[in-house]
């Protein structure tokens, strides 16, 4: 039998996903981190992008997250992010849509922007369309 970890997702809406799982990879600022069961404890600032949850052999989660907090204890695994989503729900027009515009506002070098702004908004959905397009390349 494999050993498993409890993994709890929150989203500032709502619980995303908590169930148990052999492995979870999340980005973490310093890069991609794999935490599987009995990890030393640590917290970490996380980036956007994609949490995979692995819950068997061929059984894997994906979730987008806007960025947030991985709290590890050796039996759980806790991310709280600003928005979860997982994968599947993405809305492919929707951030098609929000990249255009950050990209269009990038472009824009008239000074009535907020630079900052528009750029974590192309990352947002930059990350939100890569994270759809690896579920897609995994077969999901």
């Amino acid at each position: 039998m494999t050993t498993t970890v409890q993994v709890d997702i929150v989203s500032a809406e709502k619980e995303i996903f908590s169930g148990l799982a052999e492995m979870v990879f999340a980005p973490a600022e310093m890069g991609e981190v794999g935490i599987s069961p009995r990890h030393a404890p640590m917290i970490t600032r996380l980036k956007p992008g994609e949490v995979r949850v692995k819950t068997g052999e061929k059984e894997n989660h994906p979730f987008y997250i806007s960025g947030g907090i991985l709290e590890v204890q050796p039996h759980l695994v806790t991310i709280l992010a600003d928005t979860a989503i997982r994968a599947k729900d993405i809305d492919e027009a929707a951030a098609l849509e929000a990249k255009a515009k950050a990209e269009e506002a990038l472009a824009d070098k008239s000074g009535k922007i907020d630079y900052a702004t528009a750029q974590a908004q192309l990352l947002a959905a930059m990350m939100q369309l890569q994270t759809l397009d690896r579920l897609r390349k995994r077969g999901g």
